[in-house]
């Protein structure tokens, strides 16, 4: 029995992922995806188009080679629907968000496994105003899939659609997040170190940085297909440590894969997590009365301490459960403009509709540069919780109170920490998971805690 909130076939917490060439990332699911997209955004879901023309969906990847055959299968089965595709190549998960509301299309593709290793790949939809699809949607194109409901829609001759590449989408994007820095500030002087993780940034950061002034140092960005996320990008945080000890850069920006969440590392070589980055964020924009009605949108995983960070400003954090996609549905909900996770998926509302690795960089660099500040100090703002963490594979996803003995050593480290902390346990909506974190004001005590509910739960369901 599963965890997890969700119980469809394909879609998980973010879009269709898993190994490339095995279901459900094959060319012969993508060419169903793509059919049955093509028919909700076409026709479900209409928008007003010119006579003669068709609906459109824009189509981008970031650096997988298996991003070749999937991009190609969808290709097919959308243009066997009749709509055209729009084929922008290699661009941050955020761009194609943004190519697709510039392009005024109809929806967005991404064929992108994030942060996971090449071998892995993932479809990920955007609504036609480049925000990601609510469940509702995601499962009415699931049920297209598998009901063969469409599978007599076979448009012929002059009604199929066709494929466009479009030369310009790196140019446009570029421009779109320079836009997101103060027209009357520069970056020059400013030393960077830029670890692009041979992903889907690789030409678009060190472009906006450059174009912005900055003396940049570059790591990791020339992709094969095989070396995205390989001991470098946002999950290897030392590279860009090493990194900008290396060349005495003031800051190191690390990106993951499709470069929609980022790290950050000071002039000191120390990283510099989500957490400190919304709290930097969030205090600027209180000062100048910016952040919407004070508050900050985090998940549960953020540091209690950020809480306490933003009070003396009159600030609050309102926290939602793991991932990007329910950082923005409250955003979205409550009229907020900043949010984001520990694991640096930054949304900054007033440019972006998802998050962006380069966008969010830019409000730190324009912190910094504002203030005179160098990050190490910027980030003494916060000042964290210990936090213990694990993680661990399981052989089956088992209800937490259906294994008692681990019920009662969560109830026995909750009573321990008396209020001044907490225990968050869950599986992870994307792999065969568990998590484990334990935040109080005792290191040795909640790392304690830690290796006893873990060491447990490996005894009973333990991979």
């Amino acid at each position: 029995m599963s965890c997890d909130n969700h119980i469809r076939k394909l879609f998980g917490t973010d879009g269709v992922r898993g190994i490339a060439n095995v279901e459900p990332v094959t060319a012969e699911t993508a060419l169903k995806l793509g059919r049955a997209a093509a028919h909700i955004f076409a026709r479900v879901n209409r928008r007003p188009h010119a006579p003669g023309t068709r609906p459109k969906i824009v189509i981008g990847k970031d650096t997988r080679i298996s991003g070749y055959m999937l991009e190609n299968a969808l290709v097919a089965g959308i243009t066997s629907l009749g709509v055209d595709v729009l084929l922008i190549g290699p661009l941050p998960t955020p761009g194609v968000a943004y190519i697709t509301r510039s392009l005024r299309a109809d929806a967005g593709i991404v064929l992108s496994a994030s942060h996971n290793p090449y071998e892995d790949n993932g479809i990920k939809f955007f609504r036609h105003d480049g925000y990601k699809l609510d469940d509702e949607i995601e499962a009415r194109i699931e049920n297209l899939v598998f009901s063969g409901e469409i599978e007599s829609i076979r448009p012929t001759a002059d009604n199929i659609g066709r494929a466009t590449r479009i030369d310009d989408a790196l140019g446009r994007y570029i421009e779109f997040a320079k836009a997101s820095f103060p027209r009357g500030l520069t970056l020059e002087g400013v030393s960077i170190a830029l670890d692009c993780a041979n992903g889907a940034a690789y030409k678009s950061s060190p472009c906006i940085l450059r174009e912005l002034g900055a003396e940049l140092h570059i790591a990791h960005n020339s992709p094969n297909g095989r070396n995205i996320n390989a001991n470098c990008g946002s999950t290897h945080p030392e590279e860009i440590s090493a990194f900008v000890k290396k060349t005495g850069a003031q800051i190191g920006i690390s990106h993951d894969g499709d470069a929609d969440r980022l790290v950050l590392c000071d002039e000191n070589g120390e990283v510099v997590d989500g957490d400190e980055i919304m709290a930097i964020a969030a205090i600027d924009l209180l000062q100048s009365g910016s952040l919407a009605q004070n508050t900050l949108v985090s998940t549960v995983m953020s540091n209690f301490g950020l809480d306490e960070a933003l009070e003396p400003f009159g600030g609050k954090v309102i926290r939602t459960q793991v991932g990007d996609r329910y950082v923005l549905e409250e955003m979205m909900r409550g009229g907020y403009n900043v949010g984001g996770e520990q694991s640096g998926h930054m949304i900054f509302g007033d440019f972006a509709t998802t998050g962006d690795g380069i966008v969010s960089a830019l409000q730190i660099l324009r912190i910094m540069v504002q203030t005179g500040k160098p990050l190490s100090e910027l980030k003494r703002c916060l000042v964290k919780y210990p936090q213990a963490q694990r993680n661990l594979k399981v052989c089956e996803k088992r209800p937490i109170e259906a294994i008692p003995q681990v019920a009662e050593l969560v109830a026995a480290a909750e009573a321990s920490l008396n209020g001044a902390g907490r225990v968050l346990l869950r599986y992870s909506g994307t792999e065969p998971k568990i998590r484990l974190l334990i935040e109080g004001r005792d290191g040795e005590e909640i790392n304690r805690h830690a290796d006893c509910i873990i060491r447990r739960i490996a005894e009973e369901i333990g991979a």
